[in-house]
């Protein structure tokens, strides 16, 4: 065609040049490696941040600051205020001793906090000053008091001191003397000077021995008990009202004994004699 260059016709197009003309006509590529996995990020720490944080932890601050009040306020009132401190004490449970007795021996601090006051202290005070007492219960009476719960001892038998009497207790306790003998308590009487056991058995041993025949009768029984006589550790009397005597041996099995004369007393009321040595054979004879 004139004017113009004239194309040739028939070229193919995959004899043109260029980068796509070069595709798939070389060597494979080698595969690519693998990429290594990537490392775990850190976990990042939750929490309340910003502003609405700052709002939370307000409340936790203003429960905090009321506890710590509380607590001083409660401090204060038990130590500093006036409003729990010791005011009134009061003693019970007395049969000898009088409340007066009692109360100036535990001299308890009226006016003291009431929180303040050693419950263990008094106790031993008590317990110090006055020997009939056996056990004494000093407990707090809130708001103002102090209340002491006595329990005294009591006596089983009595041992002749000069004109007075000394008080012994089922435990062996001599805790007081008295110019009178009470009633209804048993006088000890001890021979044991010509006794052949006197050297293994001393008084002390035989007032043992005494104790537990006294404290093993039966409250109706001791009543009428007028003396208990002891000549050896095998040989203890009982003297009755009415001119009555009960053998009784050893302290050994009082308790067995205390009940078998007992039985006695009632299917023999007009024997005079009764022998409870053997407390699974006991007689009795005057009837």
């Amino acid at each position: 065609m004139a004017g113009g260059t004239t194309a040739r016709r028939g070229t193919p197009l995959s004899d043109r040049s260029g980068p796509d003309a070069r595709k798939g006509t070389g060597a494979p590529k080698p595969p690519k490696a693998p990429k290594p996995p990537k490392a775990p990020k850190p976990a990042q720490r939750s929490g309340p941040k910003g502003p609405g944080a700052r709002l939370r932890r307000g409340p936790v601050l203003a429960s905090l600051a009321a506890a710590v009040l509380l607590a001083a306020g409660g401090t204060w009132a038990l130590y500093g205020s006036s409003w729990l401190r010791v005011e009134k004490v009061a003693a019970t449970g007395m049969d000898v001793l009088t409340s007066e007795q009692v109360l100036g021996a535990a001299a308890v601090p009226v006016g003291a906090p009431l929180v303040s006051v050693d419950t263990d202290e008094i106790e031993g005070r008590v317990r110090g000053r006055l020997p009939r007492i056996d056990s004494v219960d000093v407990v707090r009476a809130w708001p103002h008091g102090i209340g002491l719960k006595v329990t005294e001892r009591k006596p089983v038998l009595l041992v002749k001191k000069d004109a007075n009497f000394v008080e012994v207790d089922a435990s062996g306790v001599r805790f007081d003397t008295v110019p009178k003998a009470p009633a209804g308590v048993p006088v000890l009487e001890l021979n044991a000077g010509r006794s052949p056991s006197a050297r293994r058995f001393d008084e002390e041993r035989l007032l043992h021995e005494a104790v537990l025949v006294a404290g093993a009768l039966p409250e109706p029984i001791a009543k009428e008990t007028v003396q208990v006589k002891v000549a050896s550790y095998d040989s203890v009397v009982l003297e009755l009202t009415g001119g009555r005597s009960v053998t009784w041996g050893s302290g050994e099995q009082s308790d067995a004994k205390g009940r078998a004369l007992n039985a006695l007393l009632k299917a023999a009321p007009k024997a005079v004699h009764f022998d409870v040595s053997v407390p699974t054979a006991p007689a009795v004879s005057g009837s």
